[in-house]
């Protein structure tokens, strides 16, 4: 599990689950505003191929119907894209 962001408050987890688990815990945040918009804009421009991050799509209307089977972890959703 990598938790990548800035979260002003506490983090709690059952510990019991975590062990049994073996989850390792990585946090990383290491970059600026710029980086950010320096990374959308070469997606924007075909720099960078994201197709192969997104594992399953939707349109907008289908989502209450396939929301249940992508939070099932057998279906694999790495990254899911909702199309407005």
């Amino acid at each position: 599990m990598v938790f990548v962001g800035l979260f002003i408050g506490e983090v709690t987890f059952d510990d019991p689950l975590f062990h049994r688990r073996e989850i390792t815990l990585l946090a990383s945040r290491n970059s600026l505003p710029q980086d950010f918009s320096d990374i959308i804009n070469l997606m924007e421009i075909g720099k960078i191929d994201i197709k192969p991050w997104l594992t399953h799509r939707a349109d907008f209307d289908e989502l209450p119907h396939v929301f249940n089977q992508w939070l099932d972890p057998k279906s694999k959703v790495i990254k899911a894209l909702v199309s407005m």
